[in-house]
């Protein structure tokens, strides 16, 4: 197994951030969409806010990311997603979490 971080910012409106949270509480991420995640290898995922910018932390299996089919719902949880989320100044084009590169291990010290 292996740890991903990733990071993505929101829209820096207090109402859009209640509403994201809302909709990642837990049960409320469409079934489709958490098994498609799993489906993919990810084992393990939190995503972590301070302000208006997420962290995502997932744990995955070493075969990441799987080739599975899309469920029909993702392109529409996608679109949704869009609305709160702007993605980082650096970010490819089209590209939401960007991911992060490990700085620093305390038990590499």
């Amino acid at each position: 197994m292996t740890r991903r971080c990733f990071a993505l910012d929101l829209v820096d409106d207090a109402d859009l951030i209640a509403e994201y949270e809302a909709r990642h509480a837990p049960g409320a991420v469409w079934p489709a969409i958490v098994a498609h995640i799993r489906a993919q290898g990810v084992e393990s995922m939190e995503i972590w806010r301070t302000a208006d910018r997420l962290v995502m932390i997932a744990e995955v299996a070493e075969d990441y990311p799987r080739a599975v089919p899309e469920p029909a719902e993702n392109a529409a949880w996608e679109t949704l997603m869009w609305r709160f989320q702007r993605p980082l100044a650096h970010a490819a084009k089209g590209e939401k979490w960007v991911p992060m590169a490990r700085i620093f291990s305390l038990d590499a010290q």
